[in-house]
């Protein structure tokens, strides 16, 4: 009898274990979703906020709905720096879409300038990105072009550069299904939204009379801030003031 029930719990144990792991996946995956439910409530909330912020009187019900979609497919962080609303609507940034690769665990980035196409001699520079989402897994491709004629005068002589970071955003935009634009691919006649008139050109300084601290020391505070790409801020600061150069 007792040999009987010995056997008649282990072939309980063996038909219950079964479940019992699979009861905890179950757990665990529902304790996921509810951790990735709230994380993403609680940074929607803060881009809208800080979107608000940002760019008061012209985020509408269309970009507040985008910021939505956005931040629900792909996390994007407003804090971070990860978007920037322009008059025709959102980009997102090259931290933006490193940030993006990094949350996929991106297997690798590969870039590498085209000579036949780029001139040196004209500071005329195109590249070729790949991106690999995944070991053995398919490659997605993207360019970059940027001469003295679409970068900013605040960027002259970076061209290499911008066209580097130009092919690794479209790769990327590629790779991970980004339908907009990113800001460096734009080239100069793009004004941010909610400062679509420009003020008054300033003294050759670049600084205006506002009080302290100066314009450079803001933005330089701002950069730090909220880590953003310092030639771009420069360049936005320089065509928003209608001036050559800012100066201390």
């Amino acid at each position: 009898m007792n040999g009987c029930l010995d056997n008649f719990t282990v072939f309980m144990s063996s038909f219950c274990h079964p479940f019992v792991i699979h009861f905890d996946v179950l757990m665990a995956d529902r304790s996921k979703e509810l951790r990735q439910t709230a994380e993403y409530k609680n940074l929607a909330k803060r881009n809208l906020a800080l979107a608000k912020q940002r760019w008061p009187g012209q985020i509408d019900e269309y970009a507040i709905q985008a910021l939505r979609d956005l931040t629900s497919a792909h996390q994007f962080s407003v804090l971070a720096g990860d978007l920037h609303l322009f008059t025709s609507g959102w980009y997102v940034t090259h931290t933006g879409l490193i940030r993006l690769a990094r949350r996929k665990h991106c297997a690798g980035i590969h870039v590498c300038a085209l000579r036949d196409f780029s001139d040196p001699t004209q500071k005329r520079w195109v590249f070729r990105a790949t991106i690999y989402t995944r070991k053995g897994g398919p490659r997605f491709i993207g360019y970059g072009d940027a001469d003295p004629s679409n970068v900013s005068q605040a960027v002259q002589g970076c061209e290499m550069r911008i066209a580097e970071t130009r092919a690794v955003d479209r790769a990327l935009r590629k790779a991970y299904g980004i339908g907009i634009c990113s800001v460096e691919e734009l080239g100069t006649s793009v004004s941010v939204s909610g400062n679509s008139q420009r003020m008054p050109p300033q003294s050759d300084s670049g600084n205006t009379d506002y009080g302290s601290p100066k314009v450079r020391d803001r933005l330089c505070q701002l950069i730090r801030q909220h880590r953003l790409d310092a030639h771009l801020v420069k360049s936005y600061a320089v065509d928003f003031c209608g001036t050559k150069q800012l100066r201390d």
